[in-house]
């Protein structure tokens, strides 16, 4: 737990946000998550970390509450954090990987990315969204240099329809894929590919695996925590 002070906090685009923190990052994995203090509210918030940074995280939420409301105006001034938490994304020895993110699934993927590419392999990333409107980050990746495909349901920007009907049409060979996105996307996924990792949004409270309040089951029924034992899973591990 760290007070770090915020940087900068400005609007992506509709609804969403970048804050840059400074702050301690050495244990930084991607794929991992730190829990918010936000003042006047009891509960934490648990946002994904998009970037560490040399000096501290890059953090990228959407306001959906009354608490992410009052985090969206919070300007120059410290604000209490908890973590990293939760197990990230492993960067594995591959020539190709496929990131797949939708909607607010996509910042924990450019931490992600940049780790990829340091090690040499081929980067492709297949972002969802809404719409135009909605859309973030697209250029960031690719000054990475990441391949980008984009897809949107109302069909303003990119393939019109899912992020898999991205991939099928721009003929993405996926051998091997880490996302992290809404459910029916996670659940798309799983039912289609084969090799990778999921990374799980759930609603929690502590975010260290106390209070159970993110349970979710694999193939075998077991109980696993979304906060401790994810967010990221195996592909075919739990039950979506």
């Amino acid at each position: 737990m760290q007070e770090a002070r915020i940087r900068s906090n400005q609007p992506l685009c509709a609804d969403t946000f970048r804050m840059e923190l400074i702050c301690d990052s050495s244990e930084v994995q991607p794929g991992q998550f730190v829990q918010v203090q936000v003042p006047e509210f009891f509960l934490r918030r648990p946002i994904s970390i998009c970037e560490k940074t040399d000096d501290g995280i890059v953090l990228i939420y959407k306001v959906v509450g009354q608490g992410t409301k009052k985090m969206s105006e919070m300007q120059d001034q410290t604000i209490n954090i908890f973590g990293p938490l939760g197990t990230g994304f492993p960067i594995e020895q591959k020539d190709h990987v496929v990131l797949i993110g939708g909607g607010v699934g996509v910042p924990p993927l450019y931490e992600t990315a940049k780790q990829f590419l340091n090690q040499g392999t081929k980067v492709d990333v297949v972002l969802g969204f809404n719409s135009k409107e909605q859309a973030f980050y697209i250029y960031e990746f690719q000054t990475l240099g990441c391949s980008v495909s984009v897809a949107t349901m109302d069909g303003s920007l990119g393939t019109k329809g899912t992020v898999i009907d991205a991939i099928q049409e721009k003929k993405i060979s996926v051998d091997f894929l880490e996302a992290c996105g809404p459910l029916p996307m996670l659940k798309a996924l799983q039912n289609t590919y084969d090799q990778g990792y999921l990374s799980l949004e759930a609603r929690m409270a502590c975010g260290m695996g106390a209070c159970m309040g993110c349970v979710v089951k694999d193939q075998e029924g077991h109980a696993l925590r979304v906060c401790k034992d994810g967010p990221v899973f195996p592909l075919g591990k739990v039950v979506l």
